[in-house]
């Protein structure tokens, strides 16, 4: 990886970068069970795509709302990235994409030459594609590391030999329980982890875009926002506290961007306006359906994103990659569309309605 003039599509909003972090369709003729290779309708997931930047919202591909870990293997992401660039390319749409070691065996590595490898590898997909890189956190790095030093040899190593300025990803456990102790190391807390990223970050300034940050801990946020250095950007992952958060100065990449993304886009417009109050308006209704969307297990709410994909008409039929539908129970499902609804981000209530009465009598619910 040498250094190059690539150039990014930039933000529509003057105030914030935003991305969406966006979920694939899967194939519903692909065999989609658990263990099975990832079968995607490529179609309908570029179609996704294209509708967020259609909005003015960026990207952010190949990151766990996809199903990083939880069924989209290496084979499919690789050609998600690749699918995705071609696509962003043609709308100039704003794009970055995650790169991790899931292509690298369960478990510790056999040091942390091998995590760096992993890396290595899905980064030049990413970069093949004209993509920023996100480096997600590993789980193979937090099997492997025994202290903050491994986290910053790997990281550092990558960040010296990236083409443009990455974004680094921090994901808390509730997302991932595989993250236990990232930054620091095994037993470390979030103190320690925050000390250690810090430091990864301001000896590599010219070399990170910024962080995004899914701790769900706002006060933690605004902390780690205030000591970044000068041009490092925080980009809150937290689906629960957005709208404070993106109002108090944090940039955004965020999984519930994916199903909220015309209040989103339109919040975003009005903050850009200085229209606060509209930017709040417009964002309040959605909160209680984000809290509901990546309640616990956090991550599991993968699951509701595409049912709610399902009743807005963005596919044609709730089925996902490794079988995760059966991720959350009818009743957490109904209440979601109830949610939707007082949030108005369901564009034909009519077909969320029929759609939602054959997902009860198929699952033999009386609403």
């Amino acid at each position: 990886m040498t250094h190059s003039s690539d150039s990014f599509a930039s933000s529509s909003f003057a105030s914030r970068t935003a991305y969406a972090a966006a979920h694939v369709v899967a194939d519903p003729y692909g065999g989609n069970a658990p263990g099975a290779p990832a079968a995607v309708d490529w179609d309908a997931t570029l179609a996704f795509r294209r509708h967020l930047w259609s909005l003015g919202l960026g990207v952010a591909d190949a990151m766990d709302t996809a199903q990083r870990g939880m069924g989209l293997d290496w084979a499919a992401t690789s050609e998600l990235i690749a699918r995705s660039g071609a696509e962003a390319r043609a709308v100039g749409g704003l794009l970055a994409c995650g790169a991790g070691t899931d292509q690298l065996p369960a478990g510790p590595a056999d040091d942390l030459a091998a995590v760096q490898a992993g890396y290595e590898q899905q980064i030049e997909a990413v970069e093949a594609a004209g993509a920023r890189v996100i480096l997600m956190a590993s789980r193979q790095l937090a099997a492997t590391a025994r202290g903050s030093e491994d986290y910053q040899q790997v990281y550092g190593a990558l960040l010296r030999q990236t083409r443009q300025p990455v974004i680094l990803h921090w994901l808390g456990t509730m997302f991932d329980p595989a993250l236990d102790g990232y930054w620091g190391g095994p037993g470390a807390g979030l103190d320690a982890a925050t000390d250690s990223v810090l430091t990864l970050i301001k000896e590599h300034a010219d070399r990170i875009d910024g962080i995004k940050v899914s701790l769900l801990d706002a006060d933690r946020e605004i902390a780690l926002r205030a000591a970044l250095p000068a041009g490092v950007r925080l980009y809150t992952g937290d689906d629960f506290h957005y709208p404070e958060l993106i109002l108090g100065g944090s940039d955004a990449l965020l999984g519930v961007f994916d199903p909220i993304a015309v209040p989103a886009a339109a919040a975003l417009r009005a903050l850009d306006a200085g229209d606060t109050e509209r930017y709040e308006a417009l964002l309040a209704p959605t909160v209680p359906l984000a809290r509901h969307l990546f309640a616990a297990p956090t991550f599991h709410y993968k699951t509701g994103i595409v049912f709610l994909a399902w009743l807005a008409g963005h596919q044609d039929h709730f089925g996902m990659v490794a079988g995760a539908q059966s991720g959350r129970s009818a009743i957490h499902l109904l209440e979601l569309h109830r949610l939707a609804l007082a949030a108005g981000i369901l564009p034909d209530e009519d077909l969320a309605a029929a759609r939602l009465r054959q997902y009860c009598e198929l699952m033999g619910v009386n609403r």
